[in-house]
């Protein structure tokens, strides 16, 4: 790849099928960074003493992306040496053990894209529309992010 092809890149894609890491991985790939992070959320099998079945997302896809697009732009500020950024997010059904969210950062080092992808996942908890159902043996429940501006705001 010629490199002055490679201009700093955002993929973000809100999806009901299974989230691949080589695939995000691989889209952040650069040949001017030594560095790829990624945090990788997947489904728990338990929460609070609770069995958990498996997890539902919903999100209001417009605004998703539209949040997601400015986290990204916030990301490009605050560390100016990232290349390229990918956030997936599955809706619908995830089983245990599957991802929910992928997160990627290339930098040139190391410090930029680790600091970076905790940034993203952070204010993508806060400030991104996708919702959280917890799906238990007899019973559900809607989770709030504890970071959500706009679930704390009528407490």
């Amino acid at each position: 790849m010629d490199e002055s092809e490679d201009v700093p890149k955002d993929f973000i894609k809100l999806k009901s099928e299974k989230l691949s890491v080589d695939e995000v991985s691989e889209l952040v790939i650069s040949p001017c960074c030594g560095a790829v992070s990624l945090f990788i959320g997947t489904t728990r099998n338990n929460f609070e003493g609770k069995k958990v079945i498996h997890l539902e997302y919903e999100a209001y896809m417009s605004m998703a992306e539209k949040e997601i697009r400015k986290i990204c732009r916030d990301v490009r500020q605050k560390w100016p040496s990232v290349k390229h950024i990918a956030v997936h997010h599955r809706l619908g059904v995830v089983p245990i053990t599957e991802a929910s969210v992928i997160i990627a950062v290339s930098s040139p080092h190391r410090a930029e894209s680790l600091e970076a992808v905790m940034y993203c996942i952070n204010t993508l908890k806060a400030s991104v529309p996708i919702w959280k159902k917890e799906i238990y043996k007899d019973d559900y429940s809607w989770k709030e992010n504890k970071e959500c501006f706009w679930a704390n705001s009528g407490k």
